[in-house]
């Protein structure tokens, strides 16, 4: 039996009401409350992340996914404090009104404008929904497709390209509810990599429920071309399951993608885009476009879990989203900030790494990170967390990234990867990568 004393809340007791003999609590935790309540992957990251940026101890924060205050995004987001804050009761409606669980009606049909525009799909307002950040999206957009169903069939998402985000873990209400499919490894060069679908072991059977992928791919910055995602396309219409796609650093905003891609979506589909990585993670705010059936049943679950969506995401970005001046942003300011990053790093990895012991980095095609993988590492990559950690160091181990194996499934390649953010101060990623680097070749050279 799992109890509240496991998760350190035995210490409450009845003392606070005057009794000294009292006993811990034991209340018994669902199998919800244990999936939610135990930790996760995620909640480690988060609680890494929180700590580093309290200033607490010295530390290098390359873990996370914590973006970069660009200077002329937070700019902008003064600009657009001080508009609303002048708008005769606009500070006033934007914090003191409840909105329709769906979102604003005036901020998703800016979306569904741009939308149009910019692509030509044929959407409405009626095709968003807002969610309380794209992880609250997930767990919506799982939790309703997949899981156990009232005849007592099960059904899982699939994840055809593993890795896949850590934040997707944990999200079953029940029990695990994902089956993935390890990528295939194309070494590219002396030091790069990349990771390809397998499409020859993709096969969905009857119980799986949804195909999901992000793009780009977090952790490793892989963006799927425009052949796989429309393979996937096709292979999750002949199934008659949705396809959905993780947008959260990709087009049209925060556009964090270094290549030319084209975005696809239909009513078959699923999309999911937030505002975090355009620099308002604060203001917890992820859209999800849809059919007008699931972003009804999106909105649904927004009222019962939370009421309503958090305004101020929204009223920041609409008139930059009506405007059209999101895309000028997102291509002239933040990719460009973002690129200019990653190739410093990865300067930075070759310098300090150099020929010192066998690594590869996972070509950098988007979002805030690299993925370097340590082949044939003596020592497992949460071995190697706990060693930087102990240095000033935060990454965050590849184990956490790697879910849905069938059980008993002994990948080395899961032990072997870090995931490293670029998005700190130039001196604090140049900093960590020499401590990284002299960590690694310590445990290379241990093992002979």
């Amino acid at each position: 039996m799992v109890v509240f004393s496991a998760l350190k809340w035995g210490d409450f007791s009845d003392k606070s009401a005057g009794g000294e003999n009292s006993q811990p609590m034991s209340w018994e935790l669902s199998t919800f409350g244990k999936n939610l309540c135990e930790g996760s992957g995620i909640g480690e990251l988060m609680d890494d992340l929180g700590e580093a940026l309290a200033g607490g101890d010295e530390m290098r924060m390359l873990g996370g996914g914590q973006p970069a205050h660009v200077p002329e995004m937070d700019a902008m987001w003064r600009k657009r404090m001080e508009e609303i804050m002048a708008e005769e009761g606009g500070l006033e409606k934007m914090l003191g009104n409840y909105d329709v669980p769906a979102g604003s009606e005036a901020f998703r049909k800016a979306l569904a404008g741009l939308f149009r525009k910019e692509f030509g799909w044929d959407l409405t307002y009626e095709n968003f929904a807002v969610t309380m950040g794209g992880q609250t999206a997930f767990f919506f957009l799982f939790n309703a497709f997949a899981g156990r169903f009232a005849d007592g069939r099960r059904k899982k998402i699939l994840l055809p390209l593993l890795p896949e985000y850590i934040g997707y873990a944990n999200q079953a209400v029940g029990e695990d509810i994902f089956e993935a499919i390890p990528a295939k490894i194309e070494k590219l060069g002396e030091h790069s990599f990349k990771y390809r679908v397998d499409f020859d072991a993709l096969d969905p059977g009857d119980d799986i429920a949804a195909i999901c992928v992000s793009r780009p791919t977090n952790p490793s910055g892989n963006v799927l071309t425009d052949d796989e995602v429309e393979k996937l396309r096709v292979i999750a219409k002949k199934r008659g399951i949705p396809l959905i796609i993780d947008n959260a650093y990709g087009v049209p905003f925060p556009g964090v993608i270094f290549s030319e891609v084209n975005p696809v979506w239909d009513e078959e589909m699923v999309l999911t885009l937030s505002l975090s990585k355009i620099g308002l993670p604060g203001t917890r705010c992820g859209i999800v476009v849809g059919s007008k059936e699931v972003c009804k049943a999106v909105s649904s679950m927004t009222s019962i879990v939370g009421l309503a969506n958090g305004n101020v995401g929204q009223e920041i970005m609409r008139p930059l989203i009506e405007s059209g001046e999101v895309l000028r942003l997102s291509r002239e300011v933040v990719k460009p900030f973002y690129e200019s990053r990653s190739k410093q790093a990865q300067a930075w990895l070759a310098q300090y790494f150099g020929e010192r012991f066998p690594y590869f980095v996972h070509r950098s095609e988007g979002a805030l990170f690299l993925w370097i993988w340590f082949e044939g590492l003596p020592i497992s990559t949460k071995e190697l967390y706990q060693r930087l950690k102990k240095r000033g160091v935060l990454i965050v181990p590849s184990e956490y990234f790697f879910f849905g194996l069938p059980a008993g499934t002994d990948w080395p390649h899961t032990r072997e990867c870090i995931r490293m953010t670029y998005t700190m101060e130039p001196e604090v990623v140049e900093e960590a990568i020499e401590i990284i680097a002299n960590e690694v070749e310590a445990a290379f050279l241990e093992s002979r």
